[in-house]
């Protein structure tokens, strides 16, 4: 089980960058092809920016052609939730991470096997840890 962390606006505020505040306390996007991950080939984890969860490994990340970062699964099935977004005059699946709820983006059924579902993820929800880096990858808070 995934213990909760729980914050005002007001704290995440606080201790998060304007930018990666916007996108996952606001459920902003950031633009394509000029964000961190989209093009990163290297081995390791993706962690929530918000809370250091682990979300995501470059095993399962894949080129998706759209200029954000896509996984064909996460990295535990109870890591990342979903909710119905409607904004924008569309209905899409939204991903939000299962500890802090902080939204990561949205998951698209047009994705590569094994599970043809594409996460396509803003890079500001994310923190990247190299594979060399062995003791970030132990989930912390």
């Amino acid at each position: 089980m995934i213990r909760k962390v729980f914050r005002s606006i007001g704290e995440w505020k606080e201790i998060l960058d304007p930018d990666v505040f916007e996108i996952t306390r606001g459920a902003g996007t950031e633009p394509p092809f000029k964000n961190a991950y989209w093009d990163n080939h290297k081995e390791g984890l993706y962690k929530c920016s918000n809370c250091n969860l682990t979300l995501f490994t470059s095993s399962s990340k894949f080129e998706s052609g759209t200029g954000w970062p896509s996984f064909f699964r996460p990295y535990h099935e109870d890591h990342v939730v979903f909710h119905i977004d409607k904004s924008g005059g569309m209905i899409r699946r939204e991903a939000r991470c299962a500890r802090c709820d902080s939204h990561l983006g949205h998951v698209f059924e047009d994705g590569p096997p094994p599970t043809g579902l594409r996460y396509c993820m803003n890079s500001a929800a994310l923190v990247f840890y190299p594979k060399n880096n062995q003791e970030d990858f132990a989930d912390s808070f």
